[in-house]
């Protein structure tokens, strides 16, 4: 028998980046448009994206598994903070999430998928695993590496701590009046103000 001469071919149809593109951007159109999860079906995201359902479960297994790598493109992990202090580091860090908060269409899109976690477990396990963890982890670093280095206090409870600064971050941007309102030097403030308490001696 002659031999086909050459690489094989992965079994199967090439992926497509254009199709997963279009895909991905018409799940978040949708989200961006306050359908919730629940209402989401494969169905309407493969009419918007102008592709066959058969395309998308070629990717993704269910829905909850799309969202998840939607959400992922417009929420990309933190890179490590390297700064020169523990101080510069948080800063960094808030002023990733003031920006983040700063578009409309990004703050409604995380709203509706993280909103609807109790009808929809998997989507929050996927959801914590693959956005939430990965910053959390960068955070604890950067406080413990202060630890370590005598810049912040021995006993400091580093989880809550995590959570003063971004639950803090996160209530001003949300909440409180809009971002023409905010101050220029939000993140300074926060840091320095969580600081005062989070410090060695």
């Amino acid at each position: 028998m002659q031999q086909t001469e050459g690489v094989a071919r992965p079994a199967g149809r090439p992926r497509s980046e254009k199709a997963e593109k279009a895909i991905i951007e018409a799940a978040l159109d949708m989200l961006g448009e306050g359908i919730s999860v629940s209402e989401l079906s494969i169905e309407a995201i493969a009419s918007r994206a102008g592709v066959g359902k058969t395309t998308i479960y070629r990717r993704w297994t269910n829905k909850e598994d799309l969202v998840v790598d939607a959400v992922a493109t417009i929420k990309p992990p933190i890179l490590p903070l390297r700064g020169t202090s523990v101080r510069d580091d948080l800063i960094a860090y808030l002023r990733v999430i003031e920006e983040e908060s700063r578009h409309v269409r990004t703050r409604c899109i995380m709203n509706i998928a993280m909103g609807q976690t109790d009808r929809h477990p998997r989507l929050a396990e996927r959801l914590k695993e693959t956005i939430v963890e990965p910053r959390r982890a960068t955070v604890r670093a950067v406080l413990e590496r202060g630890i370590a280095a005598g810049e912040l206090r021995a006993d400091l409870d580093v989880e809550m701590a995590m959570a003063i600064l971004a639950g803090t971050m996160m209530w001003r941007t949300k909440w409180i009046g809009d971002h023409e309102e905010l101050p220029g030097n939000l993140a300074e403030r926060i840091v320095d103000e969580a600081l005062r308490g989070f410090r060695a001696g």
